[in-house]
C-alpha cells in the first residue's frame, strides 16, 4: 500500500462513496453533515482514495453553490410501478467529486425531513444512487451509507442489484448517527413503496414493521456508529430504541469510530465571528470574548465570574431535565448561565422564565444562531453537556477548541473525548445532584487561576481534527476489501 506521501495513480486509488441525505457546505440540518463533508475531505487529502460523495438536490441549497453546478445529464429511475426523472448534477471541492440528484416532485420543497412521504422520497434517492453507477461511470470499492434515509441504497444493492456483474464486488458499510431514527413504516407498502418483495421482505421486517436501519444491518458487510463507546450502549436496550437484538446478533462486524471537527474551522486565532482572536499560547483575547459576550447579553460585566453555557436542542434526551432541577441552586454561587437552542415548547418556557428570574445572570437565547454559538465557545468558561444519550456530540469538542472546558455525562462520544484531568470534567450516573457536584468542582477550580489555564491549554490542543479519525476509516476501508 502506498505510503501517504507517495503520489497514487487514480487508477490505484480505492473507489469510496458516500450516501448521505446533507452534506456541509450545501445543505445541514445536524451532525450528519458534518461527518460527510468533512469525512470526505480528511480521506481525499490522504491521496489514497477517489472520494465522491451523492446527496439529494434540495431546494435550500443555496444559491452561491447551485450556480457552479454542472449538469451532466439525466436518467429515469424504476421504483416499484414508477419510472421517475432523476436530473444529475456534479461539483468539485477540496478533492472530492459530489453529485446532486434533482427531482423536483420529492426535493423541491422547504427543509429536508418531516414529509408524510420520506419513505418514498429516501427511496426514490437510494435506488437512484445504484442507477446512476453505469451513467457515471463509477462503481466503488466501498459504498459508505449513513443513517436511516441511505439505508435503502445498501439494501437494494444486495437484493435488486446482486445478480449484476458490475454490482457483485461493492462491499457496503452502513453508518449509524443516531438509532433512534430507523426508518419505520407498514409492511403493507413494502413492494408499492419500497419495490422489495418476496424472500427479500425478511430483511427488512422487524416486529411486524418495515425497518430499514435492520435492513441496512443485515445487508451491508460492516457497519459503525459515531464513537466506541455508542456501539457498546447500543447493544443495550437502554440505548437502542427496540433494535438491540439486531445489533448483538450482528456485533461481529459492528465498529465505532469517534467523529471529529473541522479544527480549521473552528479555530479562535481565525475565527471572524470572535470579538477578539486568541490562541491555546495566549488567552488574552479569551478575555475580551468573555467581556463582550456579557454586555452583549445583559450580564454583569465580570471578569472573575465563571459563565456556564449551554448550546443544545432542547430535547428530554439533552439532560435539560437534570439542568432545571438544579439550577436553581448552582445559581446561589456567583456563577452566569447563557442558554442558546431552540425544542421542546415547555423547555423554551421554562429557560425564558429562569432569564426573567435571574436579570444579570441568566440569558435565554431561545433560537438558532450560528454566530452568537461562536460567541459563546469563545466567551463562555464551563460547557455543560449531560446528555442521556449521545452518540457522538460535537459541541464538547467545538468547546475544548475554544478553551471552554466541559462538564459532561459518561456516554457516548462524551466519555470518549473528555477525560477528567485532562481535557474536562465528568459524571457517570444520570442524576441531578451528581450533576451539580461536577458542576461545582469546576467553579472551584476555576477560581485557581494558574491551575485553570493549563487546563484550558490541554482542552485547547485536544486532537479532534478529522485527520485522526479518518485513519480509523482508512483501516475499515481497507479491511473491508480484504475478503
Amino acid at each position: 500500500m502506498p505510503t501517504q506521501a507517495e503520489p497514487v495513480a487514480m487508477s490505484d486509488k480505492k473507489k469510496i462513496l458516500f450516501v448521505a441525505s446533507e452534506c456541509t457546505p450545501f445543505i445541514q440540518t445536524g451532525g450528519l453533515a458534518e461527518v460527510v463533508g468533512s469525512l470526505s475531505k480528511a480521506l481525499a487529502a490522504s491521496g489514497k482514495f477517489d472520494v465522491r460523495v451523492v446527496v439529494p438536490m434540495y431546494s435550500d441549497i443555496k444559491w452561491e453553490f447551485k450556480q457552479q453546478f454542472n449538469y451532466i445529464g439525466n436518467i429515469y429511475v424504476p421504483l416499484a410501478w414508477r419510472n421517475q426523472y432523476c436530473g444529475i448534477f456534479t461539483y468539485e471541492k477540496d478533492g472530492v467529486t459530489f453529485y446532486f440528484l434533482d427531482n423536483e416532485f420529492y426535493f423541491k420543497r422547504p427543509g429536508c425531513y418531516g414529509y408524510f412521504d420520506d419513505g418514498e422520497r429516501f427511496a426514490f434517492f437510494s435506488r437512484s444512487v445504484l442507477e446512476i453507477m453505469p451513467f457515471i461511470n463509477f462503481y466503488p470499492d466501498i459504498m459508505h451509507c449513513h443513517d436511516w434515509q441511505a439505508a435503502l441504497a445498501a439494501i437494494y444493492l444486495k437484493t435488486n442489484y446482486c445478480f449484476r456483474p458490475e454490482y457483485q464486488f461493492i462491499r457496503a458499510l452502513f453508518t449509524i448517527h443516531n438509532i433512534e431514527y430507523q426508518g419505520i413504516y407498514s409492511m403493507d407498502i413494502l413492494s408499492d413503496l419500497f419495490d422489495i418483495y418476496g424472500t427479500y421482505a425478511g430483511l427488512v421486517e422487524y416486529n411486524h414493521c418495515i425497518n430499514l436501519m435492520k435492513g441496512a444491518i443485515e445487508c451491508c458487510e460492516r457497519f459503525s456508529t459515531v464513537s466506541p463507546s455508542y456501539a457498546e450502549e447500543i447493544k443495550n436496550p437502554y440505548y437502542a430504541h427496540g433494535l438491540d437484538p439486531i445489533i448483538r446478533k450482528n456485533e461481529f462486524k459492528l465498529t465505532g469510530i469517534l467523529n471529529g471537527i473541522d479544527d480549521m474551522g473552528y479555530n479562535p486565532k481565525y475565527d471572524k465571528h470572535l470579538f477578539a482572536p486568541y490562541s491555546p499560547e495566549d488567552f488574552a483575547g479569551k478575555k475580551v470574548c468573555k467581556s463582550e459576550l456579557q454586555r452583549m447579553l445583559g450580564l454583569r460585566d465580570s471578569a472573575d465570574t465563571p459563565i456556564i453555557a449551554m448550546i443544545s436542542r432542547l430535547a428530554a434526551h439533552k439532560g435539560l431535565d437534570l439542568v432545571t432541577t438544579v439550577i436553581d441552586e448552582i445559581l446561589q454561587d456567583d456563577v452566569q448561565f447563557v442558554l442558546l437552542g431552540t425544542g421542546e415548547s415547555h423547555f423554551e418556557g421554562w429557560f425564558s422564565d429562569l432569564a426573567r428570574r435571574y436579570p444579570g445572570k441568566v440569558s435565554a437565547n431561545i433560537m438558532f444562531n450560528g454566530d452568537l454559538s461562536r460567541k459563546i465557545y469563545s466567551g463562555a468558561d464551563i460547557f455543560l453537556m449531560p446528555s442521556k444519550s449521545e452518540p457522538c456530540g460535537l459541541s464538547q469538542m467545538i468547546a475544548c477548541r475554544y478553551g471552554t472546558i466541559p462538564v459532561v455525562r459518561e456516554t457516548g462520544g462524551l466519555k470518549d473525548s473528555i477525560h477528567p484531568l485532562e481535557n474536562g470534567y465528568t459524571f457517570a450516573n444520570y442524576n441531578a445532584h451528581d450533576m451539580m457536584y461536577v458542576v461545582r468542582e469546576a467553579i472551584s477550580d476555576y477560581r485557581n487561576k494558574e491551575e485553570w489555564a493549563k487546563l484550558m491549554y490541554r482542552a485547547a490542543t485536544t486532537d479532534f481534527s478529522w485527520n485522526r479519525s479518518a485513519k480509523q476509516y482508512e483501516a475499515l476501508y481497507f479491511d473491508m476489501l480484504k475478503y
